[in-house]
């Protein structure tokens, strides 16, 4: 309740609505919640929503047909395990992007706009986070704090009266964080030419290796499609030659195997092979943080602790 969803329950309930609460983190008691009270809105992480998914006949077991909007946020999501919740779980997703600063709605993607002439829409507007909130304005900047042209990589800046006055008591980090009254959000992406934006990364999380520009996103987004790949992490790790090497970090799905020679070659045919990775690891679990969110931070630091190059 102190996160998104929490959130997104004071609308339902400035509408006379109800808000349905279930007691403890359980799959079975939500799923159960939802034709019980007839549930028409819901809102949940990528990592839950894929542990969902893996639910055999998912479809047939829960009734979903009073959901208008199963939003999902708080983290990238996986374009094939988005094709797979609309075809079970029905029509009904829609994304979202915002951060504490400009609480949950820099941008969103609703439900219609997951189709194109009564079809499912390209991969590449499915990846992306929708278009921006009509109250806001939403830039693309470079280092210099120039408004970039669309199609141009950069940082997210955004400004209007949603954005927060400053951080409490440490008008330093204010000032870093809102520039002539932009709020950079230290993510980065770019909109493309039908206005939709996408968020390619966290600025901090960026891989350089040999001198190239590594977005962990785009790695992730090939591992995922990966049929026996429930989540992933892409981290750039310590390497003598190249500075950083793209390290995968990967969770498999219950049952399911694939060899790291298999996901290595599968992103070397997508996206070449400076930006597949050099190594990848399997873990029964990824580190989250109590919302969902895969900590990379954690991840990396695993890797990092002898370096001080890196956090």
């Amino acid at each position: 309740m102190t996160h998104t969803a929490g959130l997104l329950s004071i609308p339902c309930t400035a509408r006379g609505g109800t808000v349905v609460v279930v007691t403890k983190p359980d799959p079975a008691l939500m799923l159960a919640a939802i034709p019980k009270h007839r549930v028409t809105e819901l809102f949940l992480p990528p990592t839950v929503i894929y542990r969902l998914l893996d639910i055999p006949d998912l479809g047939r077991k829960v009734d979903f047909s009073s959901l208008k909007y199963f939003m999902y946020g708080a983290a990238p999501m996986s374009v094939e395990k988005l094709k797979l919740a609309i075809e079970v779980i029905g029509p009904v997703m829609m994304g979202g992007y915002g951060q504490t600063e400009a609480p949950a709605s820099i941008s969103y993607l609703p439900p219609g706009e997951h189709f194109e002439d009564g079809r499912l829409a390209s991969d590449e507007r499915l990846a992306s986070v929708g278009r921006p909130n009509p109250l806001i304005r939403v830039e693309i900047m470079d280092d210099a704090n120039a408004i970039l042209p669309p199609g141009a990589t950069g940082e997210i800046c955004v400004r209007g009266d949603l954005v927060m006055k400053g951080y409490y008591k440490a008008p330093e980090k204010t000032a870093e964080t809102i520039v002539d009254g932009w709020l950079h959000t230290g993510d980065i992406g770019h909109v493309d030419t039908e206005g939709y934006l996408h968020i390619t990364d966290r600025k901090k999380d960026m891989i350089i290796t040999g001198g190239f520009n590594v977005y962990p996103s785009e790695v992730e987004q090939v591992i995922w499609s990966h049929p026996a790949v429930q989540d992933c992490a892409v981290i750039g790790v310590p390497d003598d030659q190249w500075g950083e090497a793209v390290k995968a970090v990967v969770e498999l799905n219950a049952g399911q195997t694939v060899t790291a020679g298999d996901l290595i070659s599968l992103c070397k045919a997508r996206l070449g092979s400076v930006k597949a990775p050099k190594s990848v690891d399997f873990v029964d679990t990824l580190p989250r943080s109590p919302v969902g969110k895969v900590l990379k931070k954690d991840l990396r630091a695993r890797y990092w602790q002898d370096r001080r190059t890196r956090i």
